[in-house]
C-alpha cells in the first residue's frame, strides 16, 4: 500500500424509492476516524459528498472508510479508480454500520462491504460471541455484552471471515421482521478482494459507542490488520 491517506465518507443518499435515514452520530464517527487516521500515520481526508474524492487519489490508495446510506452517487471513474485500486492491494475498505445499507444499484459494492443490509428488526443489548484470533478483536472477551441496533444481512461473502456474531438465544424471534438469515447473525467479518483488504462493522449506530474504548479498539485494530499488506497475516 504506498499511499498514507484515509478517505471517510458520510455520504448520506436518497434510496431508489425514497429518503435514506441521517445518522445523528456522523459528527462522532467522524472525530473518532480522523483521530484513529493519526495513530496510524494516515492523512484523514473527509467527505460527506463522495463528489470531493479525487479517482486519480483513490487509485494512488489508502484506506476508504465508509459509513454511508442509500444509493451514494459514485462516478464511473471512481469506481473504476477505486475497484481495481482494491483488487491490487493499494486501497483498502473499512465499512461502518449502514455502509451495508448503500449503493444497491452498484452489484460490485456489494462486494466490497462483503453482505447487503436486510432490515434491524432490533434495537437492544445482546451477548455477541467473538473471534478473537485477529488484530481487531483479540482485545475483546469471547463474550461481549453490547447495545446496538442489530442487523440482518443476505448475500454474505462465503469467503468472509466472521469476527463478531450474535450467541444463540439472545434475540426475541417474535418480534416483527425477525427471522433467522442464512447465514445466521453476523454482525463483523473480513475478507480479502483481490489482493485488497476489506473489514466491515454492523456496530456504532449510537453516539456513545465512539466514545467506548472496547469499540474503538476494534477499529484501530482492523486498520492495523488493514494497512499490514502482504507482509502481514492474511485471515
Amino acid at each position: 500500500m504506498s499511499a498514507r491517506r484515509l478517505f471517510f465518507t458520510t455520504h448520506v443518499a436518497p434510496y431508489a424509492d425514497g429518503p435514506a435515514g441521517v445518522h445523528g452520530v456522523l459528527g462522532q464517527a467522524t472525530t473518532a476516524m480522523v483521530e484513529l487516521a493519526g495513530r496510524h500515520g494516515l492523512e484523514a481526508m473527509v467527505a460527506p459528498d463522495v463528489a470531493a474524492l479525487d479517482p486519480d487519489a483513490l487509485a494512488e490508495g489508502g484506506v476508504l472508510g465508509l459509513f454511508t446510506i442509500g444509493e451514494t452517487p459514485w462516478s464511473d471513474a471512481q469506481r473504476a479508480a477505486l475497484l481495481g485500486a482494491v483488487r491490487s492491494g493499494a486501497l483498502a475498505v473499512l465499512g461502518v454500520h449502514s455502509a451495508t445499507d448503500a449503493c444497491y444499484g452498484w452489484p460490485e459494492y456489494g462486494r466490497l462491504v462483503g453482505a447487503r443490509f436486510d432490515g434491524h428488526p432490533w434495537t437492544e443489548t445482546v451477548e455477541l460471541e467473538v473471534d478473537v484470533d485477529h488484530p481487531a478483536t483479540g482485545h475483546l472477551a469471547r463474550r461481549w455484552r453490547w447495545r446496538d441496533e442489530v442487523y440482518l444481512f443476505r448475500d454474505l461473502r462465503p469467503d468472509a471471515r466472521v469476527l463478531v456474531s450474535v450467541a444463540r438465544g439472545q434475540l426475541d424471534m417474535t418480534r416483527p421482521g425477525a427471522r433467522t438469515p442464512e447465514c445466521g447473525f453476523p454482525l463483523a467479518w473480513c475478507f480479502m478482494e483481490g489482493r485488497g483488504r476489506c473489514f466491515y462493522s454492523a456496530l456504532g449506530h449510537f453516539p456513545d459507542a465512539w466514545e467506548q474504548p472496547e469499540y474503538l479498539r476494534t477499529l484501530d485494530g482492523a486498520l492495523s490488520w488493514l494497512l499490514a499488506g502482504e507482509g502481514g497475516p492474511v485471515l
